[in-house]
């Protein structure tokens, strides 16, 4: 997605991760957890927190803190586990990011996203879709494909064979 080309309304997901505001495509979006109990999975990435069982299937839940950066996310009340799917390399998973919050359902429409700021040529910042304007102030729309490599993806999907075809594979 290029939010300079954006022209459509598209609704996004925000949630909160420490004091900032993130958005996540609703397209990507399949549903919104309760924080619950995570099987921690050895020999995985430190930003991959283990997996959960969500009706039967097993789903690879990430600290979306970590993957970007940031301090591990501290389990309150408000912890949410968003499930999405993600496609690299024409590869579809169906992940859980853990967020500190899930807020709302807001639509921006093109004229209120701007393209990502450059930050130089040291830091890689383009899973940031945009800066969508919002509320009189910021909320960083977030790339989800351009998150997490096709190599993390595999090395999550590979290193537990657990992990079937219809959670780390074609859909």
């Amino acid at each position: 997605m290029n939010a300079s080309v954006m022209t459509d309304t598209t609704q996004y997901l925000t949630c909160k991760l420490g004091e900032e505001s993130f958005a996540i495509d609703i397209s990507k979006v399949r549903e919104v957890l309760d924080f619950t109990t995570v099987t921690h999975v050895p020999r995985m990435p430190e930003f991959m927190s283990g997996v959960i069982n969500l009706r039967g299937a097993v789903v690879p839940v990430v600290d979306l803190r970590l993957k970007l950066g940031m301090p591990k996310t501290a389990l309150t009340v408000n912890t949410c586990v968003i499930i999405t799917e993600v496609t690299v390399d024409h590869e579809t998973t169906v992940l859980g990011a853990i967020t500190d919050s899930v807020q709302e359902v807001i639509e921006l429409d093109g004229e209120q996203v701007e393209a990502a700021p450059r930050i130089g040529t040291r830091l890689k910042a383009d899973f940031i879709a945009g800066m969508g304007k919002h509320n009189n102030g910021f909320v960083i729309v977030l790339d989800l494909d351009k998150v997490f490599s096709a190599d993390e993806l595999a090395q999550v999907c590979n290193e537990n064979s657990s992990f079937g075809k219809s959670v780390c594979g074609n859909n």
